[in-house]
């Protein structure tokens, strides 16, 4: 049986919690998420996937990221990524499924990680979500039998330039596609404890790997995660210029997530994203509202006109009544009558006839 698990409150004021108030993201970070253009998110709107290798070859396991463009509140984009494996025989495995504001801001975020060991199980769930301005966090770990439960909350404001595991492969993608990182990238990060943190994000360069069998060209970016109780780790990700993923690296591991097959190519020449207003959050977004203006006047002009539904429900009831086999002619014999100038009209369809 689990026990029915520890909670932790909200934070109290500690020195982590003054600590976690004095950690911001830098001016440069927080002004490259507002930099970003609708034309770059619809090209790093696409699915792709690697396969993680060993330094021998083998195949380990595999690793999946999709963007896709959707609604919740507002219009909004859906990133979910996936890896599974194993290591040292044990299967383990990272979901992450995200809702991400076109400044790539958190509207909502789930994280599941696992690992199965021989005697007991680890497992990690994490799920964060904006409520009234608030960043609401709910964290359970499970050891064998044994769960631990953490809840906090921060304001949004005090979250400003906040990076997670799912809006950070999008926002490497952005700085692939533009194959440059500025300088002072310092985003902040909510750590394996819940607690402010740094991440950082700096330029690897231009290089050439061998992708599929093939020497191509790629740009590297570097990611650096902080965490108070546990030692940083960095990931070193290399860049297609289309912004897919050549290779996958976390520093000191001996696991590599490779590109096995060339994503497929588009036409050739400047590259032209052809406009699907469903999928372009500024025109939906437009559509959207002037769709809702008009229900709202056309509900309006209903309402001041009550006639409307008195004559058309009159209309449905004769129609039901009758049965015509000819629709049309039966409408227009009966919306005839109504005419001031019955006459003139008759006398006009019978010469058009």
């Amino acid at each position: 049986m689990m026990d029915e698990g520890k909670t932790a409150g909200a934070p109290t004021v500690t020195e982590e919690s003054k600590r976690d108030e004095e950690l911001k993201a830098s001016d440069e970070a927080v002004a490259f998420m507002a930099s970003i253009e609708p034309e770059e998110l619809q090209r790093c709107v696409f699915p792709e996937s690697l396969v993680a290798m060993s330094d021998g070859g083998r195949v380990l396991g595999e690793f999946s990221v999709s963007v896709e463009f959707t609604r919740r509140v507002q219009p909004c984009l859906l990133l979910h990524a996936q890896s599974h494996g194993a290591i040292d025989g044990s299967p383990c495995g990272t979901t992450v499924t995200a809702y991400l504001t076109a400044d790539l801001e958190v509207l909502e975020e789930d994280y599941h990680e696992y690992i199965k060991l021989d005697n007991h199980s680890v497992e990690k769930r994490c799920h964060m979500v904006q409520h009234d301005r608030q960043m609401m966090i709910n964290k359970c770990t499970t050891v064998g039998e044994e769960m631990t439960k953490e809840c906090v909350s921060y304001p949004m404001s005090a979250l400003r330039g906040l990076v997670t595991e799912g809006s950070s492969l999008l926002l490497m993608r952005l700085m692939a596609l533009r194959k440059k990182v500025p300088e002072n990238m310092i985003f902040i990060i909510l750590d394996q404890c819940l607690h402010i943190n740094q991440t950082t994000f700096s330029e690897l360069g231009v290089k050439q790997i061998e992708v599929c069998g093939e020497v191509m060209e790629v740009f590297g970016v570097q990611r650096m995660v902080c965490s108070v109780k546990a030692s940083s780790s960095t990931w070193q990700c290399y860049f297609l210029d289309d912004g897919h993923l050549a290779s996958r690296t976390q520093v000191g591991s001996p696991v590599t997530m490779k590109l096995l097959q060339q994503p497929a190519k588009t036409d050739k020449g400047p590259e032209k994203v052809p406009l699907v207003w469903e999928e372009d959050m500024q025109l939906h977004s437009q559509y959207l509202e002037r769709k809702d203006k008009l229900k709202a006047e056309h509900a309006s002009y209903l309402r001041e006109q009550p006639e409307i539904r008195a004559l058309l429900s009159e209309f449905m009831q004769d129609l039901l009544i009758m049965k015509p086999d000819n629709i049309y002619h039966f409408a227009r014999e009966y919306f005839l009558s109504f005419s001031s100038n019955r006459s003139s009209d008759s006398n006009l369809k019978t010469c058009s006839t």
